[in-house]
């Protein structure tokens, strides 16, 4: 028998609002944060020089000890240290790479490392010393290494290769956040 048809009307769902998700806890902290920034590409230039420097002076040391005293292990010695150096030299574009940090509201959060990662924060509120260094290559490039302390001496944190204007402002603005949120004294 054919199926009459349905004079019933049929009840459209109402479309349902959803209920607001609570608030997390780091909702805040993402609207400020500034996402991860990374050093200059021109970093690499110094931490090879500084590497082909190192390299030049044990090598030659070694050199010299084998030439002038004839000591065989030193000729061994001067080309493990070569190889070594030459396979540190051609790591240093990722490990480069790998530097970065993070302004959050409460604190700064600092990374390096490629196989031994480090992951550091400082509370801008312990934050006692905000210091640019600038070497000879990195002057040259026009880059500056970021360097702050805490009271504790393990976080110790240097951020190197920013430009000098970069480096300037984030100098800046972390002596201010530094002074609008002392912890304890």
């Amino acid at each position: 028998m054919p199926d009459a048809p349905n004079d019933e009307p049929v009840a459209t769902p109402e479309p349902v609002e959803a209920a607001p998700e609570p608030a997390s806890p780091g909702a805040a902290a993402a609207a400020s944060d500034t996402g991860w920034h990374r050093v200059s590409p021109k970093y690499v230039v110094v931490e090879v020089v500084g590497s082909l420097i190192g390299m030049a002076v044990f090598v030659g040391g070694f050199v010299v000890l084998y030439l002038l005293f004839g000591q065989w292990w030193a000729l061994w010695a001067a080309i493990a240290i070569g190889v070594v150096s030459l396979v540190s030299i051609a790591l240093e574009p990722r490990r480069v790479r790998s530097i970065g940090y993070r302004l959050r509201d409460d604190d700064l959060l600092f990374r390096r490392g490629i196989m031994f990662q480090r992951q550091v924060a400082v509370p801008y509120g312990r934050m006692q010393l905000v210091d640019i260094t600038r070497g000879p290559v990195a002057r040259a490039l026009g880059l500056a290494d970021l360097k702050f302390v805490t009271a504790a001496a393990a976080t110790a944190v240097t951020v190197p290769g920013l430009p000098m204007a970069e480096a300037d402002q984030l100098r800046d603005r972390l002596v201010a956040l530094a002074e609008t949120r002392r912890a304890g004294l």
